[in-house]
């Protein structure tokens, strides 16, 4: 039903209830048979099931596949190593996601909420899951708004809608109907579930509850939307049906070498078996989780919750950010920007929120407000004719507190900038009458009693107060100020006084009309962040677009987004009505040009979400309140806000930033970068050994060699002296240049072309040195069994040089940030360790088929296996000096142009 389209009487009447409120008998019933005023929850995760989410990867498949057949042929200790690998992997991300929601949970400060209704007659404060349709709820500033309810009658009552609407000011309200038609933010006769009273009081009889409420709607048009798989997903799951093909490919290979040599049948399963384990890189998954889990704390430091590991590197391909604007772009606390006093022209305010420090500047000269009694008289007369209160904080001076309408609490705060002390001045002119603010009317009007007599005080639009002055020179001046503070975004009031002037209830407002003196003009904007216009910045110099999407006027919206730099001269805004006049494809054309979208509802902002998906971009979608929510779920990573967000948004979203803070964004997007980096870094590494294993064995088998290495040497290699430098390489720090890099393309494969040349180069030396050694070793007549652990050995040491080439595609193993990554030099340390253990202690050389050897053949394994990272540091050194001069010549180049021509941006720490 059409609420906001009835009158009180009418809605009353379609509730059968009454002015007088519902008895208890009535509201037990009706709770019975409508349930309670909550919307429905979704049950937490279990740790299993968390558990059980970490094995949706072909990879995953593959590996448990792998133990399967290991186990059928009889190799049970294969099987039970492959096993624990997929175990710890598991563990270790579910227990990342448990700590999310742990964070998640500490986050959140909502308590139970209290209603109070009248029930029996009398007020009383009843549980908000008790509330049902009938009800009549008593409101008052500071009230929590806790189901749907049409007015009964209201004094004056503002409330705060930023959470459902995107509205960034307190909306005043009004008991008269509206169209049927109206829009969701314009229904002026309804309160909403989850809004607040800024100010004045109210009756009204509540018409919906629960999941039937506008809040309630839009969270179940959250939960019907599907968030897209991650990037990260995409191309695992690619990569991991690559390698099936490849190991089946490897494995009809080795069948048939084996079937041409005249072999058993069981040696020939044992060795396609070692192959296919070779084919695997085991140990990708835990690094990737290791990886992720990394960017996870890293993210946390830097005030963001990640509630699900995809979504970190997810961050790393972010082409566009959809943000809202109040309370991420901007402060959400009304400041005066500026100030127009007749005959004294415009002048600037400094300081920013509602903590009262700053000064009047004149063409950037500082003004002793005491000594221009015209501002002075305007500073308090907007005091007066004013219900909002500052609070001042016990410790911090910037963490000011307002009560009441935020307008009001910045016309109190830029007082005391000037020296008026509010409450001594609110004593000596108390307040005798009023007519509050209408939107009818578009002022306020309070009268006081003062020393020299009764004086009214008009403050509301400029229009309306201008318009009460007499002198046409003063009107027009005034005007003209007004307009030029508007272009800048500002929102101007304008305050006038009638001295000896009385409030005349029949009158009203019209009866002061060529009696008023302007006292001058107020500009408040809610100013931006500190930090946002760098942090927009660094975002398009990473090839970022953001755009604002936002419930505020389409003027305003975009005055603000050029003040941001996130708007240029010729880029556009368009508003919900645009929106709706558009089809996708006029849509996704304008996405270029458009950088802000003004008064939308969830679904327009849904939809502005997947156009841009369709266009193949990766979005992050901000937001705080319900209004946000089916949007955060849709977007490829959705952000919450974790100190005014709705609980509603931050269940929607797989991110949630502490600060509230734009910059802190930008900032995730960074770090989702260098996870990005450092998963190509592990996948570089593990391929090349992987390959390195397979064309070792295959070609030994080709040439007549007995095998170089048993399957549990393999898997040891893969698993353990692998996985204990590969864990460490994804923790490398940041390299300096993530934010001067492109977006990563959203279809770029696990292995690019790039790093498939470089595996061109890196493995035919590897199986060059280690194959070699081996077949040199059987020649001179070393014993097989020995030959093969010093194989064994070789390789090894070969992954160990090559972790030093892994760390960076184009600068020196031997470049001074060596020994930033203590982890790394630790994994090498302890691979060292374990690798001797393996080789030296009997016990562990009856299980791994093992022989020792001489001190000198492990300094001759050292020096063949060096061959590795001179040859890859005589190829960096190439490519460095090849790049120099091309990125000097084009240093004023666009990154994204420069990487179009196969070179890398300049940027810090870049050649």
């Amino acid at each position: 039903m059409e609420w906001h389209a009835l009158d009180a009487d009418a809605a009353l009447e379609a509730l059968h209830a009454s002015a007088g409120g519902l008895t208890t008998a009535q509201a037990t019933a009706r709770l019975a048979a409508v349930g309670p005023n909550a919307l429905p929850e979704a049950p937490p995760r279990s740790a299993w099931a968390r558990l059980v989410g970490q094995l949706a990867s072909p990879l995953i498949y593959l590996l448990i596949g792998a133990a399967t057949i290991a186990a059928l042929l009889g190799e049970v200790s294969d099987a039970v190593v492959i096993l624990v690998v997929v175990t710890i992997n598991a563990v270790i991300g579910a227990f990342q996601e448990g700590r999310a929601e742990q964070a998640l949970s500490a986050l959140r400060r909502m308590t139970a909420q209290r209603a109070r209704v009248v029930r029996d007659g009398v007020e009383q404060a009843i549980d908000a899951r008790a509330v049902v349709p009938g009800d009549v709820m008593v409101l008052a500033a500071g009230d929590a708004v806790v189901a749907d309810a049409r007015l009964l009658d209201d004094a004056s009552l503002q409330t705060a809608e930023a959470a459902l609407t995107g509205e960034s000011v307190p909306v005043m309200k009004d008991r008269r109907p509206v169209a049927a038609d109206t829009p969701l933010a314009d229904r002026r006769s309804v309160v909403h579930a989850g809004t607040h009273v800024t100010a004045g009081r109210a009756r009204a009889v509540v018409v919906e509850t629960g999941p039937r409420t506008e809040i309630g709607r839009i969270a179940e048009l959250a939960a019907g939307t599907r968030p897209p798989p991650t990037p990260l997903a995409r191309r695992v799951e690619r990569f991991g049906r690559q390698v099936t093909v490849g190991a089946a490919v490897v494995l009809v290979v080795v069948v048939a070498l084996g079937l041409a040599r005249g072999m058993p049948l069981v040696d020939i399963a044992m060795i396609g078996i070692s192959q296919v384990v070779g084919m695997i890189p085991e140990g990708l998954p835990v690094a990737m989780t290791i990886g992720l889990a990394v960017g996870v704390q890293r993210m946390a430091r830097r005030r963001a919750i990640i509630r699900r590991l995809g979504a970190v590197e997810t961050l790393g391909a972010i082409t566009v950010i959809c943000t809202d604007k109040t309370g991420t772009l901007t402060r959400n606390e009304m400041t005066v920007a500026a100030v127009y006093v007749p005959g004294g022209g415009e002048l600037a305010v400094t300081g920013v929120g509602y903590a009262p420090v700053g000064r009047f500047e004149r063409d950037g000269v500082a003004v002793d407000a005491s000594a221009e009694p015209g501002l002075v008289r305007l500073l308090e007369a907007g005091v007066l004719c004013s219900d909002a209160e500052l609070i001042e904080p016990d410790g911090d001076a910037t963490r000011w507190r307002a009560t009441g309408d935020p307008t009001e609490a910045a016309l109190i705060a830029v007082a005391i900038k000037g020296g008026v002390v509010p409450a001594a001045l609110r004593a000596r002119a108390p307040r005798e009458a009023e007519i509050p603010f209408d939107s009818a009317t578009k002022v306020m009007v309070t009268q006081h009693r003062t020393a020299t007599g009764p004086r009214v005080i008009v403050k509301g639009a400029p229009e309306v107060v201008i318009d009460l002055i007499a002198d046409p020179a003063v009107r027009a001046a005034a005007l003209a100020a007004a307009e030029q503070m508007a272009t800048r975004a500002l929102r101007v009031l304008a305050v006038a006084a009638i001295d000896g002037g009385r409030i005349d209830g029949t009158a009203g407002v019209a009866g002061f009309r060529g009696r008023a003196t302007l006292l001058g003009l107020v500009g408040q904007i809610d100013p931006p962040r500190d930090e946002v216009i760098g942090a927009i910045a660094a975002c398009r110099s990473a090839g970022i677009r953001v755009v604002m999407i936002t419930g505020d006027h389409k003027a305003t919206a975009l005055a603000i987004a050029r003040g941001l730099g996130l708007a240029g001269e010729h880029e556009r805004a368009l508003d919900g009505r645009e929106l709706d006049a558009m089809d996708d494809r006029a849509l996704e054309a304008a996405l270029d040009r458009v950088r802000v979208f003004a008064r939308v509802h969830p679904a327009q902002k849904l939809r502005v979400v997947a156009a841009c998906q369709r266009r193949g971009d990766v979005v992050a979608v901000t937001g705080d309140g319900v209004n946000d929510a089916p949007a955060l779920v849709r977007a490829d990573v959705g952000v919450a806000m974790g100190i005014t967000g709705t609980d509603v948004a931050k269940e929607a979203a797989k991110v949630v930033i502490t600060d509230d803070n734009f910059a802190t964004i930008g900032a995730a997007v960074e770090e989702g970068r260098v996870v990005h980096g450092n998963i190509k870094k592990a996948v570089i590494l593990l391929v090349t050994t992987s390959l390195a294993e397979v064309i070792v064995l295959i070609a030994a088998m080709a040439i007549g060699l007995p095998a170089p290495f048993v399957a549990v040497q393999i898997l040891w290699n893969n698993l353990v002296t692998e996985g204990v430098i590969t864990v460490n390489l994804v923790m490398e720090p940041p390299e300096g240049d993530e934010m001067q890099r492109p977006p990563v393309a959203v279809d770029e494969p696990l292995l690019t072309a790039a790093m498939l040349r470089r595996l061109a180069f890196l493995t035919p030396l590897i199986v060059a040195v280690v194959l070699g050694w081996f077949a040199w070793r059987l020649d001179a007549g070393v014993p097989e069994a020995r030959a093969r652990s010093e194989a064994f050995t070789l390789l090894v040491v070969c992954e160990w040089f090559n972790v030093l080439n892994c760390r960076s595609d184009h600068r020196s193993a031997f470049d001074r940030a060596l020994l930033r990554n203590r982890w790394l030099l630790g994994g090498l340390v302890v691979g060292n360790l374990l690798h001797v253990a393996v080789i030296f202690v009997p016990a562990l050389n009856r299980l791994f088929y093992t022989v020792p050897f001489e001190l000198e053949i492990v300094v001759g394994i050292g020096l063949a296996a060096s061959v590795v990272l001179w040859a890859e540091e005589l190829r960096k050194l190439v490519v460095r000096r090849r790049s120099r001069p091309a990125i000097t010549a084009r240093r004023g180049e666009p990154a994204g142009r420069l990487r179009g021509r196969g070179l890398s941006p300049p940027g810090p720490g870049r050649p």
